[in-house]
């Protein structure tokens, strides 16, 4: 039988809700806090969320329309960046629909199986996203370093196979999460301190044996995000090398500027997503709320962001935008 404790901490609502929950043993479930600590506030945070999540919804739906009806901008760098937006828009989905009942509605309980799908999509679609920026710095890399032969190496061949590999890379790495989870038991508590089923946020309730969970865990973020950073780093040190042999001022601004974009995306995705990691195993002095808070906008705002960074950034899109809203009498 499972036994449910509750930290003194929650709101009386809460409890109340906790405590019917509980009674319903033969169907494990989780109880989603939100963010602790801010119970009272929680409707207010999920404002912004929703304008986020809206905004990632029309932003990427947005891009890949453009991309898909525009054979002209059917080149790897917009296919690449049709990929990130498909990515995008299944990470944003994953996340804010729960968070959103959760912080609106206050349906907290999300039963054993969603949670353990919710978490593997997280996570296995931050893992791809991750592996397409890689692909895009390496787009970058051969435009700038190797132009002449830019087409014939990036065919569209090889970045079918890219992409399959970027998708199956997440499916394989991530997909023992569930399968390791589905291991523990959970007798103490099925509180989630959490907005969404976060994987550490679930292995640290289990009163069985965490070890393979926790070591997979780690070793899965220090491949894909140790890995996949090395390679952006190198693929950019190379670019920084050719440009600053590139005679003329004008000529180096022109080649950097066709990475500002994917730049940008860069730090948007991984610093918050870093910082994410290192709180969740060895920022114990860091107040719970905050993680959860920040955790939460890392999964949110890339998908907002990513195509506002290349909607204004990137002539081509922002021209083909401004043509659909010509043509539909919008503007």
């Amino acid at each position: 039988m499972l036994l449910v404790s509750f930290p003194s901490s929650l709101s009386e609502p809460l409890m109340m809700a906790l405590s019917n929950s509980s009674r319903r043993l033969l169907q494990p479930s989780f109880f989603l806090i939100g963010i602790p600590g801010l119970e009272e506030s929680q409707h207010w945070i999920a404002l912004p969320l929703c304008v986020l999540y809206f905004l990632a919804l029309v932003g990427n739906v947005t891009i890949i329309f453009i991309i898909w009806t525009d054979s002209s901008l059917h080149h790897p760098m917009y296919l690449f960046l049709a990929m990130l937006s498909g990515i995008d828009l299944v990470l944003a989905s994953s996340t804010a629909p729960k968070t959103l009942a959760v912080f609106l509605a206050h349906a907290h309980e999300i039963g054993y199986t969603v949670c353990l799908i919710q978490m593997f999509f997280i996570h296995a679609f931050s893992s791809m996203e991750s592996g397409v920026l890689v692909a895009m710095a390496l787009d970058r890399y051969v435009a700038i370093c190797h132009p002449l032969h830019h087409s014939t190496i990036l065919h569209p061949g090889l970045i079918g196979r890219i992409g399959m590999a970027v998708l199956v890379r997440g499916f394989l790495l991530l997909l023992p999460f569930p399968i390791l989870l589905r291991r523990l038991v959970f007798c103490q508590t099925t509180v989630i301190g959490h907005a969404y089923c976060e994987h550490m946020a679930v292995v640290k309730l289990a009163c069985s044996e965490t070890t393979v969970n926790r070591a997979y865990g780690l070793a899965v973020a220090l491949l894909v995000i140790g890995l996949d950073v090395l390679v952006i780093g190198i693929s950019y040190a190379l670019i920084l090398q050719t440009v600053l042999n590139v005679p003329g001022g004008e000529a180096r601004l022109k080649a950097f500027s066709t990475c500002g974009s994917h730049i940008c995306v860069i730090l948007v995705f991984y610093v918050p997503g870093i910082f994410s990691f290192l709180t969740h195993r060895f920022g114990h002095h860091v107040p719970h709320h905050v993680h959860v808070l920040l955790a939460t906008l890392y999964l949110l705002v890339p998908p907002a962001l990513n195509p506002l960074v290349y909607g204004v950034k990137t002539q081509q899109i922002r021209q083909r935008v401004l043509r659909v809203f010509y043509t539909k009498g919008w503007i």
